[in-house]
C-alpha cells in the first residue's frame, strides 16, 4: 500500500474546475492561519535544507505527479537534483530519498527521529487508525503486536511450525497447473487466478485455522464465495488505499465537507470487519470446545486478552492482506521473466536437477540453490513490490545525506530509484539474475534490495515471503517448462497497486518429461 498518496490524477485530488473558486479562499485562509501563529525563534542549523523541486503556487508539485507512477517521476528528478530533495504537495512538503545510502541512513541511523507515521485519510480509516503493525507508530502498541505476530506466525520458529501448510500449498498449485495442462494442452493459463487464490487460502489457514470455500456473513445477510471473500478482504481494500482526499494536501481546509471518500472507506471497512468477525466467530466455537489449531487467532485468544474485539479483527486481517502482496507480485514477475528468457530458465532447471535429482525441491534445498536465490532477488530489485515506502514523519530535527531535515517533514523512500541506480547496478533496466552470482553482492544480505525495508521497521513477513516465493518458483521450473504467448512478450506494464503486473500473466505450462 505504498506510494498511495499520489497515484490518482490530480483531477481526483483537486478538480481543476474548482481551482479558480478556491484559490482565493485558500490564500486568504492560509495567510490568516499563519498570521495567528505566534512567532517563534527558529532553530538555526548549520546544514542547508534539501533542494526543492520548482512548482506552482499553492499546488506545488501536485500536477507533476498525475502520471499515476510517482516513483518514476521521483527518479527523473533525482537525476537533476540529486538523491535527496523536497517536493511541495499543496500546503505540505515531503523529502524524497532516492539512493541506497541515504535510504539506509534514514531507516537505520536516524530511525529514532522518524519512527512515526502520518497516514492519509484513506489509510487512517482502513487501518483502524494505525491498528496494524505495518502502519502503527513505533510505540508500545507496535512492539506488543509485532511480538505477537513474530512469535505465532512470522518468526523463524513459527515458520518451522507452518512448514506443512506451505508444502501443501506448493503441491496444490502444481496439481492445478498439471490438471490444466492435461485438459487443455498448449493453452495459456491465467497464472494469477490460480496462484493468488491458493495463496489466499494459505493466509486464511494461518490466520484463523481453517480454510473455507464459502462463508455466511450475518451482518451482510449473504454467503460469500472464496473469490468474493478475496475481493472484500484484499483487492477492494488495496484499491481503496490509494484513494486521495485533497484535504490531506491542504490541512487547513479540513473543515470543508468531503463525505464521499469517508463514506466509501467506512463501507469497505465495515464489509471487511463483518467478514473477519464471521470467520472469528466460526473459529471461536471450535476454540471454546478445546480444539486448538496452530494459527494466529488461537494464539491471540490465549495470549493477547488486552486487545479489543476490533483490534483483534484488524490484526487477524493484516497477515491475510499482506501475504497477498509481496509474494504474489514477486513470484508473478519472476515467472514472467523466466518464461521470457529460456536460457535463465534452463540454468535454474539444471541447478535444481544438480541438487535435487528426481525428488521434488523443498525448502531444505534453498540454501544450495544460488540460481534460485538470484532469480528471487533480481525480481525484487527490478520490480520492487513497494516502489515507494509509505511516508514517515519527522518528529524532531535531524539530518540525512548532509542536509537539515526539520521536524514536521514527511520522508518518502523511493526504492525504485535505489534499485535502478546505475552507480550500483549495471544496466539496471535489464532483468539479469546473473548479477547476483558473480560475488559482487551477498545473497545473505537482508538489505540487498531493501524490498522489505531496513532497521527496526523491517517487514515482519520477509522470511515467509522469501520461503513462499522461492519454493514456488523452484517447484514451477522443476515440473514445467514455461512459455509466453505472443501477446505477453512485451506486456510488462505495471499497475497502480504496488508494482503488480498490470494484466494477469497468461502462460503455457508444459509438464517436463520425467
Amino acid at each position: 500500500m505504498a506510494a498511495t498518496h499520489f497515484i490518482h490524477d490530480v483531477e481526483a485530488v483537486l478538480p481543476l474546475s474548482t481551482i479558480t473558486v478556491v484559490l482565493g479562499g485558500l490564500l486568504l485562509l492560509f495567510f490568516a492561519v499563519t498570521a495567528r501563529k505566534p512567532k517563534q525563534k527558529a532553530k538555526v542549523s548549520q546544514l542547508p535544507p534539501p533542494p526543492g523541486i520548482p512548482g506552482l503556487p499553492l499546488l506545488g508539485n501536485l500536477l507533476n505527479l498525475k502520471e499515476k507512477k510517482p516513483h518514476r517521476t521521483f527518479t527523473k528528478w533525482a537525476e537533476i537534483y540529486g538523491p535527496i530533495y523536497t517536493v511541495k504537495l499543496g500546503a505540505t512538503s515531503m523529502v524524497v530519498l532516492n539512493n541506497t545510502e541515504v535510504a539506509k541512513e534514514a531507516m537505520i541511523t536516524r530511525y529514532s527521529s522518524i519512527s512515526t507515521r502520518k497516514l492519509s485519510t484513506a489509510l487512517s480509516i482502513l487501518t483502524g487508525n494505525k491498528c496494524m503493525v505495518a502502519t502503527s507508530d513505533y510505540n508500545d502498541f507496535h512492539k506488543m503486536v509485532k511480538r505477537h505476530i513474530i512469535t505465532s506466525l512470522l518468526g523463524s520458529n513459527a515458520q518451522k511450525q507452518h512448514r506443512g501448510q506451505r508444502d501443501a500449498m506448493m503441491d496444490n498449485l502444481c496439481k492445478q497447473f498439471h490438471a490444466g495442462a492435461k485438459a487443455r494442452p498448449l493453452e495459456a493459463a491465467n497464472y494469477r487466478a490460480i496462484f493468488d487464490l491458493e495463496l489466499f487460502a494459505l493466509a486464511i489457514r494461518q490466520a484463523v485455522g481453517d480454510d473455507v470455500d464459502s462463508l455466511y456473513v450475518e451482518e451482510l445477510g449473504t454467503t460469500l464465495s472464496k473469490e468474493e471473500m478475496y475481493k472484500t478482504m484484499v483487492t477492494d481494500l488495496m484499491e481503496a488505499s490509494i484513494e486521495v482526499d485533497w484535504r490531506d494536501f491542504f490541512p487547513y481546509m479540513s473543515w470543508v465537507p468531503n463525505k464521499s471518500i469517508e463514506e466509501n472507506m467506512k463501507r469497505l471497512v465495515s464489509r471487511r470487519i463483518a467478514v473477519v468477525k464471521a470467520m472469528i466467530r466460526h473459529q471461536k466455537k471450535r476454540f471454546s470446545e478445546g480444539k486448538e489449531l496452530n494459527c494466529f487467532l488461537d494464539y491471540l485468544l490465549s495470549n493477547a486478552k488486552e486487545l479489543s474485539e476490533d483490534e483483534m479483527a484488524t490484526l487477524v486481517w493484516e497477515p491475510i492482506i499482506e501475504t497477498s502482496d509481496t509474494t504474489a507480485v514477486t513470484t508473478e514477475w519472476a515467472m514472467y521473466e523466466l518464461a521470457k528468457n529460456p536460457s535463465h530458465q534452463d540454468r535454474l532447471f539444471k541447478d535444481i536437477q544438480r541438487v535435487c535429482g528426481d525428488r521434488k525441491v523443498s525448502e531444505d534445498d534453498l540454501p544450495q540453490l544460488p540460481c534460485l536465490s538470484a532469480v528471487f532477488h533480481e525480481s525484487l530489485r527490478r520490480y520492487s513490490p513497494v516502489p515507494v515506502i509509505p511516508p514517515r514523519y519527522v518528529h524532531e530535527d535531524t539530518e540525512i545525506g548532509g542536509y537539515h531535515i526539520s521536524a514536521g517533514t514527511q520522508i518518502a523512500i523511493n526504492l525504485h530509484a535505489c534499485n535502478m541506480d546505475e552507480k550500483k547496478w549495471e544496466k539496471p533496466e535489464e532483468w539479469n539474475p546473473e548479477r547476483f552470482l558473480d560475488g559482487k553482492f551477498d545473497l545473505a544480505d537482508r538489505y540487498i534490495t531493501m524490498a522489505f525495508g531496513a532497521g527496526k521497521r523491517v517487514c515482519a513477513g520477509s522470511l515467509q515471503a522469501m520461503l513462499l516465493s522461492t519454493s514456488a518458483i523452484g517447484r514451477f521450473v522443476q515440473e514445467f517448462e514455461w512459455r509466453l504467448i505472443d501477446s505477453e512478450e512485451t506486456d510488462a506494464d505495471i499497475g497502480v497497486l504496488t508494482n503488480r503486473k498490470l494484466r494477469p500473466l497468461q502462460v503455457i505450462a508444459v509438464p517436463r518429461v520425467a
